[in-house]
């Protein structure tokens, strides 16, 4: 599959997850120093592979009708993360219902309610709200003190890095997963995963997870 069918691909995927409606969404895929990346106001159901675009990985335009406006943020993710092929960015429904609460700690927005998110994508942080397509918010992104694949952009959506096509859907699935769950049993006295059950996992699917500060006495 060429790298503009991949992007078309991971677009189609997406819509019939019910990750994605209308105009909404970005997804990129990186091809050495550039990446073919979803085209301003375009459906990602209906991406065409020969009118994508492609930009450097300095921001320019090379190729293409006008790419996505979050360009900034896909690349801000690709340079944290230098083994991310693909880009994911949605605003699917539970994931951004859940980026308009506050976090569930400070390394992760999303509570460790079951042990598939933390298999797929480990800490989801929650990154402070800008404006769609705001540069800021890339800056953000690269500044972010602590290790993640995957995170929640306040008040807007969901963004995912993987190595390719597959990880990056399954992944982006899952975070829209885990916060459905997570509001499903918003209210309720939920039980979460302890300690040593997340450290099992994340450590058996090399998943970023930072442990929380102990409490102070």
């Amino acid at each position: 599959m060429t790298i503009t069918h991949s992007v078309a691909h991971i677009g189609c995927e997406l819509a019939a997850a019910g990750l994605t409606a209308g105009q909404a969404g970005n997804v990129s895929v990186r091809d050495g120093e550039t990446a073919v990346v979803s085209p301003t106001n375009a459906r990602l159901s209906h991406l065409d592979p020969g009118r994508l675009s492609s930009v450097g990985m300095s921001g320019e335009h090379l190729d293409g009708p006008r790419p996505t406006k979050e360009v900034p943020l896909h690349l801000a993710m690709y340079r944290r993360d230098p083994a991310a092929g693909v880009i994911v960015h949605v605003h699917s429904p539970a994931a951004t219902a859940v980026s308009c609460l506050a976090p569930w700690s400070a390394h992760t927005a999303i509570a460790p309610l079951t042990p598939y998110v933390l298999m797929k994508v480990g800490q989801v942080p929650l990154i402070p709200y800008r404006a769609p397509g705001d540069p800021s918010q890339a800056d953000l992104i690269a500044a972010h003190p602590m290790p993640f694949r995957a995170a929640l952009l306040a008040n807007h959506g969901s963004i995912v890095a993987a190595a390719d096509p597959e990880s990056a859907i399954a992944a982006a699935i899952e975070v829209e997963e885990a916060c459905r769950v997570m509001l499903e049993l918003r209210g309720a006295p939920a039980r979460t995963l302890d300690h040593a059950q997340i450290t099992e996992l994340v450590h058996k699917n090399n998943t970023p997870w930072t442990p929380p500060e102990p409490a102070t006495p």
